[in-house]
Formats: structure tokens, C-alpha cells, sequence
């Protein structure tokens, strides 16, 4: 409510107030005509609420308020004298409303003008006291001796100033408070602001005291490392990044005004990642110029060194694939003439004789050599897929039937699918993808020639994604196999070509998809697809992803991370 709307309603209820008092007052009793009452009163009361509708009209036109609150409080000084001269002079029991005028402008006005106020209540109750006691007008109490009068006259000026002086400590607390309310309200806001500017940034922020244990961190710091706010605070720093001594000191020694370097580091997550990121440390100092903690400021270069060494890879198969896109189409001739001439003089080679098995041994070499060649055609030079709508649980359920025939599934081999009720259907080549589960799977029982558990599970993600995930208790990988796994003619734990999984992670790079892979040696690996379910227009920022998981073994720097994956 506006002050000067709670000051006009205030006057109502007042006027009312003393309307009902002063009946009273002038009567002994409550059961009396207005006629009773003293005209000069009640045209003062009268007057009072014409002077406070004609405010209310002010307030209503948008009559600027502090000069709105001035002109009511002089007409109440106004009308507060009237009503004192008419009712005993310095005598009257409304003397006392001059007292309640000074302090009710406290409420409203500045220590300066309250105590003016004051001086403005007293002159015009001086002024009435004077006019009264030398007859200018007639009226007053005219009984009261000289010396009564000053020291009337003086008591009420000394209660006046008195009050004066206690309201304008009143209104000087009253405006400190105020001002301590907006400066909490601002504070507030610029909190607000900043926290929201802090959060909205992308990189890591994480604050520190001067003995590096954590006070806060970011969202952006919380997503990174894997742990929200509260699970970071009271941490030290080197728990995630380390020995940081070399770095503090350097902060400690640079210029507020020069840019702190940059250092790298492999910042560790709770389940034993290591995410490559790029950090600085700067001071955070006080209002006085004091240190008193550190900013780690930190970004995450996974995807940088990815796509750095997707480049280079690139350039090597694309190189590569030059060269021996030829090449195989030039060996196939001699093979073919080659197998020809041996399988004539096998035809007349008595069977069971050295010869006879030496020549079986050259055409089932030639035989390998020709599915090698044709496995790195089709790497090379993939055909176009056939994109359809298909069901991947039933896609799933076809390979392992298939697979539990095949002659790499043992006794102790055990098949565990975890897949949802409903089908999930995507848009994809079901011969490419049947493929790649087939690839996936071999791979993981090969890896497992003692027996195991191999778990297929798919799941449905947010943003119309859906996950295939391919996990063994097998031999697992040490992490220089992970990062050259997708590479062509790359060491095979199958003992294979190596042309496998570059095949998969080509089927899955033309569905738009990424590939995950963690693996720890002697406990197993974890093969996640993310395929989405409608096809898109190849990204060319889309890539796979590698990840390797040995305990304290650090993480190389090559991660592809799919562009589509946050």
C-alpha cells in the first residue's frame, strides 16, 4: 500500500476517532444529538475530511508524492491550531495532536524534516498562545496569569522539540532500515545475477580456501567430474587433479592483471575414468586486497583431442584405403589364376600324399587371403545400407540364435538378455546392424574361451535415442588395445584380420550412432551402442567413442566422442 494512501486512511480513522471522543467529551454521553455538539469542532472535523477527500483526488491524479506528504502534514498542523483555538487555547486536551503529528511524521518523512515539523508546531502553537493572550482575536482562556501561561506555553514547546528530536531518531532508524533492506535486496540480486552467470558457464569452476580444500563448484565442475555440489565440498583439490603445489605457487606469484597459465591433467571420476581436461589457477582475493582461496577453472578437452585424432586416423585410412583399394583388386587377379592352377593339379594329385596336403593348405590360405581382401573392400568401399524401420529386440534374439549354433559358443557360455516387453523399433539396415550385433558378440565369447556371461540389454534414452550395450566377464583390454581397436588390421584378441570392429564402428558412424567402450584387463569389457531411432543426414562431427578403465592406467588421449552425446 502507498504511504500516502496508509496517511489518508490513517486521517479517516482518526478523525473518526476524535469525532466520537469529543461528543463524548463535550456530552458525558454517547445518547446526544449532533446539535450537542460545539459547531466549531465539528466544522473542524467537517473541514478535516473535505481536506483528506481532496488528497485522495491528489493521490488519484498522481500528485508527486513527497510534495503530496508535505502539504498534508502542514494542513494538519493547520487544522490541528484551529482546533486547539477553538477548544481553551494552550488549555485545550487537543494540544496534545501537535505530539502526535511529530511522531507520525517519522513514519513518513526525513530526520531533517521531522524535527522541522517540530519547529513548525511549535511557531504555530506560539503564534495561537500570543494572538489569543493579546487579544488580536477574541477567544482563548483569558483566566490564565502570565507566568501560567509561559510555563504552559514553555512545557509543551520542550515536550514539542523533545518529541521532535526522538521522531527524527526514529525516521534516521527508519530510513537506515530501508536502505539496509534494499542493500540486502540488491546484494540479493547481484547473488542471483552471479550465481546465475556462474552456472551458465560451460567450464568448470571449482573454489577452493588457501589449504585447497573445496568450497564450491559449478554445475558445469559437478557434470565433468560425476559428483554434485555437496559430494565435492570439503574435498581437497588434489583428490581430483592431484599435486597441484607447483600450480598454487605459480598463482601465488602472478599479477591479478596477467593471465595464469595452462596446465593439463587427467581429472578423475568416481567410477575410475579419467577425463582429459585443460586447467588453470588463479587467486581469489578479498575486498582488501587479501588471498583467500584459489579458482580452478578447467574444460574438458576430450572432445578436442578426439577430434584431433580422428583427423589423423582419417588421413591414415584415407590414405590407406587409396592404396589398397588398388592393391586388392590387383592380387585378386593372381590369386584367382593361382587357386585355378592348384586346385588342377590337386585334381591330379593322388589324394593322402604330401603334395596333396600342401596343396589343401595353399587353397585354404588363398580362401583366408580372398575373405581378407573382401572384408577390406567392404571396409574401404561400403555399400549404401538399406534403411528400414526394425524391431532391435527381435534383431537381438535372431543373432543369438544363430550364435548359440555357431562353433565358438562352449558349454559354459551363458546368454543373458535383458530387453524391454514392448518392441523398440529405429531406422536402420538390418543386415548392417545384424552385422555389427554378430561382430559385438563373437568378439565377447572369443574373449571368453573358458566360459562366461555375455549380457545384451537394450533400453530406450531421452531425445529418441536408444542404447545396445554388449558386456562380458572376459579377458578384458589394457588400454593401448582400446585406442587402436576401431583401426583397421589392428591386434585382434580373435585372432582375426583386425577388419571387424573397423567394420562396426563404420556401420555404426553411417547410422549416425556412437560406440563406448570400457574395458578392464582380466575383468571384462562393456561395448555400448547409442543409435538414434530416426536416420539423419551424416554429421560429419560424428564420431565413436573409445574409454578404457584399468584402475590407476591412464587414459590415452584418443576418445571419439559422438557429437550428438552430451
Amino acid at each position: 500500500m502507498s504511504p500516502i494512501f496508509r496517511l489518508i486512511v490513517g486521517r479517516f480513522v482518526a478523525i473518526f476517532l476524535l469525532l466520537v471522543s469529543g461528543w463524548f467529551w463535550y456530552s458525558g454521553t454517547f445518547s446526544v444529538s449532533v446539535a450537542d455538539l460545539p459547531r466549531g469542532p465539528l466544522a473542524i472535523f467537517i473541514s478535516s475530511v473535505s481536506v483528506s477527500v481532496i488528497f485522495l483526488l491528489l493521490f488519484a491524479l498522481r500528485f508527486p508524492e513527497k510534495w503530496q506528504l508535505r502539504l498534508q502534514f502542514l494542513g494538519d498542523a493547520i487544522l490541528i491550531t484551529w482546533l486547539v483555538s477553538l477548544t481553551g487555547g494552550i488549555s485545550s486536551p487537543y494540544v496534545t495532536l501537535y505530539i502526535v503529528l511529530i511522531g507520525v511524521t517519522s513514519m513518513f518523512l526525513r530526520p531533517l524534516e521531522t524535527l522541522l515539523t517540530a519547529v513548525g508546531c511549535t511557531f504555530f502553537f506560539t503564534l495561537m498562545a500570543m494572538v489569543f493572550r493579546y487579544g488580536l482575536i477574541e477567544g482563548g482562556d483569558l483566566q490564565q496569569s502570565f507566568s501560567k501561561s509561559v510555563q504552559i506555553i514553555s512545557f509543551n514547546v520542550v515536550a514539542f522539540f523533545a518529541v521532535g528530536l526522538l521522531s527524527s531518531r526514529l525516521a534516521d532508524r527508519r530510513l537506515s532500515g530501508e536502505k539496509l533492506k534494499e542493500t540486502v535486496r540488491s546484494l540479493a540480486n547481484l547473488r542471483a545475477l552471479h550465481e546465475r552467470i556462474v552456472e551458465s558457464i560451460r567450464s568448470g569452476l571449482i573454489i577452493t580456501d588457501l589449504d585447497g580444500t573445496i568450497y564450491t563448484a559449478n554445475a558445469a565442475a559437478s557434470e565433468m567430474i560425476g559428483q554434485n555440489i555437496e559430494g565435492l565440498a570439503g574435498k581437497s583439490i588434489t583428490h581430483l587433479f592431484g599435486s597441484v603445489t607447483d600450480q598454487i605457487r605459480l598463482a601465488d606469484k602472478i599479477d591479478a592483471n596477467e593471465n595464469p597459465p595452462r596446465f593439463e591433467t587427467d581429472l578423475r571420476t568416481p567410477d575410475g575414468f579419467a577425463v582429459r581436461v585443460g586447467y588453470s589457477v588463479s587467486q581469489l582475493r578479498s575486498e582488501d586486497n587479501e588471498p583467500t582461496g584459489y579458482i580452478f577453472s578447467f574444460q574438458d578437452l576430450t572432445e578436442i583431442r578426439s577430434m584431433e585424432e580422428s583427423i589423423r586416423r582419417k588421413d591414415r585410412l584415407a590414405a590407406v584405403g587409396r592404396v589398397g583399394a588398388g592393391l586388392a583388386h590387383e592380387i585378386r587377379n593372381p590369386l584367382g589364376a593361382m587357386r585355378g592352377a592348384i586346385q588342377l593339379l590337386e585334381s591330379k594329385t593322388d589324394p593322402g600324399t604330401v603334395q596333396a596336403d600342401l596343396m589343401g593348405i595353399i587353397l585354404r590360405e588363398s580362401d583366408r587371403l580372398n575373405s581378407i581382401i573382401t572384408n577390406f573392400l567392404n571396409y574401404a568401399k561400403p555399400k549404401v545400407g538399406d534403411f528400414v524401420e526394425i524391431d532391435v529386440n527381435e534383431a537381438i534374439r535372431d543373432t543369438v540364435v544363430l550364435l548359440k549354433h555357431g562353433p565358438d559358443v562352449k558349454p559354459l557360455h551363458v546368454f543373458e538378455l535383458d530387453l524391454p516387453t514392448e518392441p523398440i523399433f529405429l531406422s536402420a539396415d538390418e543386415t548392417q546392424l545384424k552385422q555389427v550385433f554378430w561382430n559385438l558378440s563373437r568378439n565377447a565369447l572369443q574373449a571368453m574361451p573358458s566360459g562366461g556371461t555375455l549380457l545384451i540389454g537394450v533400453e530406450r534414452l531421452p531425445f529418441d535415442k536408444v542404447r545396445i550395450r554388449f558386456a562380458d566377464n572376459g579377458s578384458g583390454m589394457p588400454p593401448e588395445q582400446v585406442e587402436k581397436l576401431f583401426e583397421p588390421f589392428s591386434k585382434s584378441t580373435s585372432g582375426g584380420t583386425g577388419l571387424g570392429l573397423s567394420i562396426v564402428y563404420q556401420i555404426v558412424r553411417d547410422h549416425n550412432g556412437a560406440i563406448n567402450v570400457r574395458s578392464t584387463e582380466g575383468e571384462g569389457t562393456t561395448i555400448t551402442l547409442e543409435l538414434p531411432v530416426e536416420r539423419k543426414p551424416l554429421d560429419d562431427r560424428s564420431e565413436t567413442t573409445s574409454e578404457s578403465r584399468s584402475g590407476e592406467t591412464r587414459l590415452s588421449d584418443f576418445l571419439n566422442v559422438s557429437s550428438g552425446r552430451k
